[in-house]
């Protein structure tokens, strides 16, 4: 007996009144015999319900009994459903189940909720960019997380694949990029999902520590992991009507230290080696100036010669007087 069908059953006498074991049946994709056989389950169980023989009968909360199972007020339903309206993804898991939910809820809520579940779309995929594919492995997870199932995991990273015991504790989705925080044997480890070539549910179960929390955790895989990508940082001048543009580019990797007194504003742009660093302020040549460290600028340069050597020996190809001064061409 599933107790989240006698739950949508209860909240269905609640809402409706009086239903018959056909509407309950029909309502939640279940056989009328099963509908039945729920009914009589609540009716022994305790709960306040009783069946009315007859034309126009049905089964019943007795006295007119209320079951308030969600506890949901107007601005909560509302709230619900606009998260979870517009984060179906078209999953018709996702979607039947808000069908159910709203035709549970008390007869006032159900129209500003459908209303809500419908008044926001998000489209995950940035401008010019692919949507990216949920990994299938996702579903099996959610399952693993979940039941508290063991997995057997076959993990690739740097061209190398291992095989892993692991039990599940959460999944996080950061842009559509999924990761995993287990146990191991080596205690915690955090797995992107993407990577993880094969997984097997096993019949062993486990128990998630009891001071585990998920987000917790993340926070603290987040902040060590911009720890290891800001690893250099240069020193960096730029216009003020050009920083805002840089800033969005870099993310928390670009840090405002003010401005200068020739009127430009100084920043610190961070990532895990000189040579990214270089890499990521390359083209913003005519508007930047690195003042340090020493490794960024000579990685800069090197960044500099190494285009000139590639497109100035073309035919008609003349390198200006004054980069050929600086690369030494």
């Amino acid at each position: 007996m599933r107790a989240d069908r006698l739950v949508a059953t209860l909240l269905l006498m609640q809402t409706r009144g009086r239903v018959t074991a056909a509407e309950i049946a029909e309502e939640l994709e279940v056989s009328v015999a099963t509908a039945r056989r729920d009914l009589e389950a609540l009716s022994t169980a305790g709960v306040p319900v009783y069946p009315q023989p007859g034309r126009g009968g049905g089964w019943q909360l007795v006295g007119g009994a209320r079951t308030d199972l969600s506890g949901l007020t107007a601005p909560e339903a509302r709230a619900l459903f606009l998260l979870t309206g517009s984060a179906t993804g078209g999953e018709p898991e996702v979607k039947s189940a808000l069908r159910k939910l709203v035709r549970a809820l008390p007869q006032t809520f159900r129209g500003e909720a459908q209303a809500a579940a419908d008044a926001v779309v998000i489209d995950p995929a940035r401008w010019g960019q692919h949507d990216r594919t949920r990994p299938a492995t996702v579903t099996l997870l959610q399952q693993a997380v979940v039941e508290r199932r063991r997995v057997r995991i076959d993990y690739e990273r740097s061209g190398q694949r291992t095989q892993r015991l692991a039990d599940p504790w959460g999944l996080i989705d950061k842009d559509a990029v999924w990761y995993l925080i287990a146990g191991t044997e080596r205690g915690k480890r955090t797995f992107r999902v993407d990577r993880i070539a094969a997984a097997q549910l096993t019949d062993e179960t486990f128990d998630r520590p009891a001071d585990f929390d998920l987000s917790a955790a993340w926070d603290a895989v987040v902040g060590e992991m911009e720890q290891r990508r800001a690893a250099t940082a240069a020193t960096v001048l730029i216009s003020a009507e050009l920083l805002p543009v840089l800033q969005h580019q870099q993310g928390r990797h670009c840090e405002v230290d003010g401005p200068v007194p020739d009127g430009r504003v100084q920043v610190r742009v961070t990532a895990p080696t000189p040579n990214m660093v270089a890499r990521q302020l390359a083209g913003w040549a005519p508007d930047i100036e690195v003042l340090g460290p020493e490794p960024v600028r000579a990685e800069l340069l090197r960044l500099g010669h190494e285009l000139v050597q590639r497109y100035s020996d073309r035919p008609g190809s003349a390198v200006p007087p004054a980069i050929s001064s600086v690369v030494g061409t």
